[in-house]
């Protein structure tokens, strides 16, 4: 008697796993630039706080407009809070990022915080 397998019968699993691949696939390949511009605008917050005891405020929210307009990332003055207390510098940059999907958007939200002492 023949197994069910050696007739060929078992190709609704393999199709079935190929579009669950194809469908992980097509996240990855849109939420992966999204992540990445983020982590850089992640670094380029806590580099700039850094800098508070060199620059003022408004130069330094200029420098992240300028690099968030170059990653094409949706930020604008009133995304960035800048507060100096204490010898102390917070930086904090909240922002979303719509990803599209076939029939869907997916607001994907990214809080950048950098707290840094003033020289």
């Amino acid at each position: 008697m023949r197994n069910r397998r050696e007739l060929g019968e078992g190709r609704i699993g393999c199709l079935f796993g190929l579009v669950v691949l194809l469908i992980a696939g097509m996240i990855a390949y849109k939420m992966i630039p999204v992540k990445v511009k983020a982590a850089e605008m992640r670094d380029e917050v806590s580099d700039n706080s850094k800098s508070a005891g060199q620059h003022n405020d408004k130069w330094i929210a200029a420098a992240l407009l300028n690099k968030a307009q170059s990653l094409g990332l949706p930020i604008g003055e009133e995304n960035i809070k800048i507060v100096r207390a204490n010898s102390e510098i917070k930086v904090d940059v909240d922002y979303t990022v719509p990803v599209q999907f076939p029939g869907y958007v997916y607001q994907w939200h990214f809080h950048h915080h950098a707290e840094n002492p003033i020289f």
